[in-house]
């Protein structure tokens, strides 16, 4: 062969190659690492950058907590989808605003006094307080041991009996079930549970499908927890192992009890579990309340019923007890680290209520009183107007916006409050728990980084605190919005990328 012809497919073997580099091989940092601002700049500047994302809108900010310099900006003040880091925004005002020592009191109250024999001789009315802590999915238990607290409770009031019904009143939270600007398809499955001032189990029940015993025959569904009253429709088969097996799951349809189980499951693989939100979760709550006390040895002789906004309140003034929540810090810790939209919004809208006064319009609703707590605590800190406009808590709203720039703003003053080690306890810790348990792995920013992730399917968001090599604190806020990620590669991935430029940091001015 020809010395120019040995030339030309060298050549061509090296294009090959090069076009076949993941892009994280080509912004990876030297392994000596970036030895100045002005490098690590430029490092976070080529990445953004990239033709890539050309299509995508990047918000990104960049803070030393140590100087209050900022080290890096992209259009940080461009208004951006958050994603779950709205969350961000709900636990800082939560603890500033509360506490974190707060407890949300739930009243047990009943209509008529209990008698000296034991017997409560009305009804007895959990008068619900959005307390999201009865069976947190983050703390798994066993499904009666969540109303070991009630039945404790109504035995230290000395009752044996109730003459009349159990009613789960959820009408002191005024909230819609649902969060407002979510979309139908939210609703059907387990992120998307209703919003309730009584709820249960974060609202969605547990579905265990096992196939069947050879090819053809449908899947056993069935709920692992009791009184969910759902209806199963079962589109499931189980197929031979040799075909190309879908994993089981569900969807519930949207405003009805129906849940559709669909997939193929090999014959021989091991159940799988799923999950449906529940419908009018306080109904749910107040039958599993019965049998429970029943169980329990208390008699209870009237119905299971409830109630929620806007029907009316149940009428009960008898106090007999009272059930306390963990301390905020830990609700917020509990909703902050699995990213959990439910127990986000209860403890959103149950700040809000406790804003209403006799001045406040009857049909102003708890998250319409919660978004001005918000909006007066992000003028307090120094945000510009305009760059926050939520519709609710969680992040789940498409219609939610905020900008890099007031996300950093927000990070660095919780670095400051009296409230910073509960609020960074909260985070998730990358490589370690939360939803960061699995990023990060061997790599600088395991243990390192602090952050709040998000992601909707056109937005990806990372939010919160890392470490450079030189021992400097960061606040930082990645935006990524409309990126449309190659097939293998997800749109986290590239906020990981960009994160692991910060801990490879290890100049310090």
């Amino acid at each position: 062969m020809k010395p120019l012809s040995l030339f030309r497919c060298a050549a061509a073997a090296l294009l090959v190659l090069a076009l076949h580099l993941p892009a994280r091989a080509i912004d990876a940092p030297p392994p000596a690492g970036i030895a100045t601002a002005a490098e690590l700049r430029a490092a976070l500047e080529n990445f953004v950058g990239d033709p890539r994302f050309s299509p995508a809108l990047w918000g990104v900010k960049v803070v030393s907590l140590d100087t209050g310099r900022v080290l890096f900006e992209h259009h940080a003040d461009r208004l951006l989808s958050p994603a779950s880091n709205s969350k961000l925004y709900t636990g800082a005002l939560a603890l500033v605003r509360l506490g974190g020592d707060y407890r949300i009191r739930t009243p047990l109250l009943a209509t008529a006094a209990v008698q000296p024999d034991g017997v409560l001789p009305g009804d007895l009315v959990v008068a619900g307080r959005g307390d999201p802590s009865w069976g947190a999915r983050e703390k798994p238990q066993d499904f009666w041991s969540v109303f070991a607290p009630f039945i404790d409770a109504l035995r230290h009031a000395g009752v044996k009996r109730i003459r009349g019904d159990i009613v789960a009143d959820g009408t002191w939270l005024r909230c819609a079930p649902y969060g407002e600007s979510w979309t139908i398809d939210d609703t059907s499955y387990d992120y998307g549970a209703e919003i309730s001032g009584v709820s249960f189990l974060d609202n969605f029940v547990t579905i265990r499908v096992t196939p069947g015993a050879k090819p053809f025959d449908a899947p056993r569904v069935e709920a692992v927890e009791p009184f969910a009253d759902l209806v199963f429709v079962n589109h499931a088969e189980t197929v031979p192992e040799t075909t190309v097996g879908l994993v089981a799951s569900a969807r519930r349809i949207p405003e009805t009890r129906t849940v559709e189980i669909n997939g193929r499951m090999w014959v021989g693989a091991k159940p799988k579990l799923t999950e449906s939100p529940v419908p009018r979760p306080a109904q749910w709550f107040a039958v599993s309340l019965k049998a429970a006390l029943e169980r329990a040895g208390i008699v209870v002789d009237g119905q299971a019923r409830s109630a929620i906004w806007p029907e009316p309140a149940a009428t009960a003034t008898v106090r007999v007890g009272e059930i306390g929540s963990p301390a905020l810090r830990e609700l917020v810790t509990g909703f902050m680290k699995p990213s959990q939209n439910l127990e986000t919004d209860l403890v959103f809208a149950h700040l809000g209520e406790l804003r209403r006064n006799d001045q406040t319009p009857p049909l102003t609703r708890s998250d319409e009183l919660a978004l001005d707590a918000l909006n007066e605590f992000i003028r307090e800190i120094g945000v510009p107007p305009g760059q926050v406009t939520f519709d609710e808590g969680s992040g789940l709203s498409r219609n939610n916006l905020t900008t890099a720039g007031a996300t950093v703003e927000l990070l660095a003053f919780m670095a400051r409050h009296r409230e910073s080690a509960a609020f960074l306890a909260s985070l998730p810790i990358a490589g370690v728990d939360g939803s960061l348990d699995k990023r990060f792995k061997g790599t600088p920013a395991e243990g390192n980084i602090r952050a709040k992730t998000g992601g909707l399917r056109w937005a990806a968001s990372l939010s919160g605190y890392a470490t450079t090599a030189a021992g400097e604190r960061l606040a930082f806020s990645f935006m990524l919005n409309r990126h449309r990620p190659p097939s293998g590669r997800k749109a986290s991935a590239e906020l990981d990328d960009l994160a692991l430029l910060l801990t490879r940091y290890r100049g310090r001015e």
